[in-house]
């Protein structure tokens, strides 16, 4: 509405020097007015190329069907609007190449992405959150240790080179130019013709310490506590059954900020507050609950507390079409 205000401030002068003009504003303060007291729907787009917006969910920690968020590569003119240092690739004879984004089919060299731009397109990439070592530990438990592999790479920050390290099925990758690591969770194999849904009855302790493989396909519910997150939320994840019920609280206090904020409505803080005590009460087992993981490519898993997961009465894998 303030925008409203904004136009019709002037009106008055409009009238008097632009009398069409003035009449065309006030045909579209109507329709604005109409949007803004909710008589009609209309769409809201927020493009932020440094990513730093953000949309209040009112429904949260449940979904909003109505709010979509997508991320993209910020180009070489957003890049250097937002105060990063540009350098237009050139090639042996000092001509520009091709746009950082696409291959070089002609050179066969790697694309090199400005410093800074990798964090447009984080949301898209499954890293692994987690100690490499920790991660390697946990995932050969189920798998006899093997030699790691390397293989020579290209920093995705900087573009420097550095090494790619094969840690079973999770690939850790350090720059010592920069300083930029991260660890990526990649499912093996074919893609199975069936998906999987793991359902875990959490009854006591142990059942919390069970280690758990959260691929980026993933989606993940607690019926007791309403808690749906949609597939890729979180990226992959190889942590325990605790852990991951505390890093999806982590996330939704990061995301939804408004609702914890001093200036929220009370209701609102009430309802956070209710949810914060219902998942300390799950994760204090003073009622069992349930964790459901759906992934429609079958990569995640839920350690079993016996040798054979049939014997284990409190977990279930289905396969399904």
């Amino acid at each position: 509405m303030r925008a409203v205000e904004e136009l019709q401030a002037l009106q008055d002068e409009r009238k008097k020097a632009d009398p069409q003009k003035a009449e065309a504003i006030d045909q579209f303060l109507i329709k604005l007015r109409s949007l803004g007291s909710g008589e009609a729907a209309f769409t809201f787009v927020l493009d932020d190329p440094a990513g730093n917006s953000f949309i209040e969910n009112p429904h949260a920690p449940s979904s909003d069907a109505l709010l979509s968020v997508s991320f993209y590569e910020r180009t070489s003119e957003q890049q250097a609007a937002l105060g990063f240092l540009v350098d237009p690739p050139t090639g042996e004879s000092g001509g520009p190449l091709q746009n950082a984004s696409t291959v070089e089919a002609n050179s066969g060299g790697l694309p090199k992405v400005p410093h800074g731009s990798v964090g447009a397109v984080a949301g898209r990439r499954a890293i692994a959150q987690g100690n490499p070592d920790e991660i390697a530990a946990a995932l050969c438990r189920y798998t006899a240790p093997e030699e790691v592999d390397t293989l020579p790479s290209t920093c995705g920050a900087c573009g420097a080179a550095c090494v790619t390290r094969f840690f079973v099925i999770v690939m850790a990758a350090s720059c010592d130019l920069c300083g930029y690591c991260n660890s990526e969770l990649k499912p093996g194999g074919e893609i199975p013709a069936k998906g999987k849904k793991i359902t875990l009855h959490v009854q006591n302790v142990k059942d919390l310490s069970r280690d758990v493989i959260k691929s980026d396909s993933a989606a993940v519910k607690v019926p007791e506590l309403e808690l749906e997150l949609s597939m890729g939320t979180l990226g992959g994840i190889v942590t325990t059954v605790e852990g991951l019920i505390v890093k999806i609280c982590e996330a939704l206090e990061r995301v939804h900020g408004f609702q914890l904020g001093d200036s929220t409505n009370e209701w609102k803080k009430k309802k956070w507050d209710d949810f914060q005590q219902r998942l300390s009460k799950l994760l204090s087992l003073q009622e069992p609950w349930t964790l459901i993981i759906d992934d429609a490519l079958a990569a995640s898993f839920v350690a079993p507390a016996t040798d054979l997961i049939e014997d284990d009465s409190q977990l279930l894998i289905e396969d399904y079409e």
